[in-house]
Formats: structure tokens, C-alpha cells, sequence
């Protein structure tokens, strides 16, 4: 049989063996364990598109909540219930896991950005070069993590389509205060004005560190800690959540 076939005999043994029936071989009968096998093998889904908790899930998609929300919420709601629960990367796996199809581009449509797919952290290397005596993340003052003091700020620049508009954004970490200051353009300058006069709009102790990425907008930064009188410091290159707050604020202004 295995000359016959072009197989090894071991794989001929292998398959009589472990898929004879009570008396003799038979390939409809072989197929059917086959599939029971591959089946018991795998660990059922969380997100299965048959159960409830799906259901749950696209609704929440639809009234525009993050995978985020929706995770939190279902282990506020059901904290002592784990088969109830679902990870924020579990609900992402099973939009993307969705055939092509209009219910996997209405899903998509109600992510934050709605792309298609998701970006990777690493996007190839900044040219540009770096921004002159940057200040690291890593030697900010620890009560700034503890959000427990305000005054500490995070701070981006948006783009509008075609970049024909900028607003810089600033939110306040212990309290998520947002002000929105409205740039002419995206340059340095612009983008020290914008800044300064937002944060010179609030009382000094409330100003007292900015937490920025390296954006090339904030080239002039020694300027804007003269004026306004707030230190800035520098994210890693890459690294947006180390300044989720402000991410997640833009994701909101976005939407």
C-alpha cells in the first residue's frame, strides 16, 4: 500500500491504526474522527459569533465604545463571573478575525481610528533627527505616575485631513482636564504660542510638567518652559503609552 501510494509504511500503520473502526478501515468513518479530534483540540473561542457574549460586544461597538470600555465594563459588571469577561485584545482578535464582509467593515467603522488593520509599534526610523537637549521621560519626578498632584500635563499636536489644520492638546493627568489650543500651522513657533497661552490661561501651580512625545513641534520647548514656567520632558520614540492619557483623549476628540 505505502509503494502504492508514495507514502512511508509508518504513515500507513499510523493512519490503520488510529482510525480503524470496530472491524475494518474506512475512509468516511477516518474523516469523521479526524475532525472530532481537531475539534476537541482546540480551545473554544471566547467570542464565538454563536454566543452571548458576542452579542453584548457589538452592541457596545456600535454605541462607539472603545474594546477598552467594553472590557472594563463587562469585569464591573461581572466580577465574580470569568466566563463572562473578555480582554480588550480578545475583542480586537475577533473583529479582525471577521471574514470579508459589510459586518466586519461596520466593526471596523466603530474602532477609534478605524483601520483596517492594526499598526504595528515599530514604524521604521525618524530621519529628522532628534530634538536638542530633550529631557527623558525616566528622570520625570515619580509623583507625577502617582497622579495624585495636579499640575502635571501630557501633552500631543492633531492633524487634520490633508493637514490643513493643527490643534494642540493638553490634559491634565490626576484630574483629565483638557484644553484645546488652535494652531495656524504645525510649526515650532506655532506651536509655542498655542501652548503658552493655554497654559498661561490657568494658575501657576497648575502648571508644573508636560510629558510630550518627540514630535518636532515641540523643538522650541526651552521657550515654552521659560514662559509658562513648566518643565517638559520626552516619551521614548514609539512609545505612546507612556502617555496613554493623552492618546486615548485624541482618540475621543477624533471619534
Amino acid at each position: 500500500m505505502a509503494r502504492a501510494l508514495g507514502r512511508s509504511a509508518s504513515t500507513i500503520s499510523r493512519e490503520i491504526s488510529r482510525n480503524s473502526g470496530v472491524v475494518l478501515y474506512g475512509s468516511h468513518t477516518a474523516q469523521l474522527q479526524c475532525v472530532a479530534r481537531r475539534q476537541a483540540g482546540r480551545a473554544e473561542t471566547k467570542l464565538d459569533a454563536r454566543c452571548v457574549r458576542w452579542g453584548v460586544v457589538v452592541e457596545f461597538l456600535r454605541a462607539k465604545r472603545s474594546p477598552q470600555q467594553i472590557a472594563s465594563t463587562l469585569a464591573f459588571v461581572f466580577p465574580d463571573d470569568p466566563d463572562l469577561q473578555v480582554s480588550h485584545e480578545t475583542i480586537y482578535t475577533a473583529i479582525h478575525a471577521q471574514p470579508r464582509g459589510e459586518l466586519r467593515r461596520q466593526l471596523i467603522a466603530c474602532l477609534r481610528h478605524g483601520r483596517s488593520t492594526r499598526m504595528p509599534r515599530t514604524r521604521g526610523v525618524d530621519r529628522r533627527g532628534p530634538i536638542p537637549d530633550m529631557v527623558s521621560i525616566h528622570v520625570r519626578p515619580p509623583e507625577v505616575d502617582d497622579r495624585i498632584m495636579p499640575g502635571h500635563w501630557e501633552g500631543d499636536f492633531i492633524k487634520g485631513a490633508g493637514n490643513k489644520s493643527s490643534v494642540g492638546v493638553l490634559v491634565e493627568r490626576s484630574s483629565r482636564l483638557v484644553l484645546l489650543a488652535k494652531m495656524d500651522d504645525a510649526t515650532a513657533a506655532s506651536a509655542l504660542t498655542g501652548f503658552s497661552q493655554e497654559l498661561n490661561s490657568i494658575a501657576a501651580p497648575m502648571r508644573q510638567s508636560l510629558t510630550y512625545d518627540q514630535g518636532k513641534e515641540l523643538t522650541r520647548h526651552k521657550d515654552l518652559t521659560a514662559r509658562p514656567g513648566v518643565a517638559v520632558y520626552f516619551c521614548d520614540p514609539h512609545s505612546p503609552w507612556q502617555r496613554a492619557t493623552c492618546e486615548n483623549t485624541n482618540g475621543l476628540l477624533r471619534q
